[in-house]
């Protein structure tokens, strides 16, 4: 990863971090050496889903337009399913600008109105992750489940100024809107409460 080239603009919030309006949490500024840039999360997400994948390079974009450049991302897979009450269950690699790499694990009960199964791939984007223990520990999320655009399902999870957005493609069916959290551990775990 090569890093950006030319000036880089003083931020006006201190340690890289320039919320912009209309964003969810303020992520860093365009073009930052702490972020991550759409062609490096466009390679990192064909890695994970295949290239090509219809749409994907698509609704990157799209995200990155709304929420700006994030400071982290995380690739791996997941798997769950639901009956009123859900279950997920999912490991990766966490990819922090600044910290490197760690392994992941995440689990994630919910209920609502949510019927079926899934498992596939996942790419996590994540904003304002300034310390990556940050990211560990349960993190809200309310979410309706309808594979669209490819195949593709994008999501948003928030905990204080943390932003965290799951984008999915799975196989399997699962339809329903449902609420829950999302619980980041460092150890894999069982029991998802």
């Amino acid at each position: 990863m090569a890093p950006a080239t030319g000036p880089a603009a003083a931020p006006a919030t201190g340690a890289g971090y320039a919320p912009q309006g209309g964003q969810v949490g303020g992520p860093v500024a365009q073009g930052s050496d702490e972020t991550y840039h759409e062609n490096e999360l466009i390679n990192a997400a064909e890695n994970v889903f295949g290239k090509g994948a219809r749409g994907l390079a698509l609704m990157i974009r799209d995200v990155l337009k709304k929420q700006g450049e994030p400071d982290g991302y995380i690739t791996g897979s997941e798997g769950g399913g639901a009956f009123v009450v859900g279950l997920r269950y999912g490991s990766g690699v966490l990819h922090h600008k600044i910290e490197g790499q760690m392994p992941v694990y995440w689990t994630g009960p919910s209920v609502g109105f949510d019927v079926g199964g899934s498992g596939g791939s996942t790419f996590v984007l994540i904003y304002n992750l300034h310390d990556t223990e940050k990211l560990f520990g349960r993190i809200g999320a309310g979410e309706g489940q309808a594979y669209l655009l490819g195949g593709f399902n994008v999501s948003y999870l928030r905990k204080g100024d943390l932003v965290v957005i799951p984008v999915r493609m799975g196989a399997g069916l699962r339809l329903g809107v449902n609420g829950g959290y999302l619980n980041f551990t460092h150890k894999q775990k069982w029991v998802p409460f």
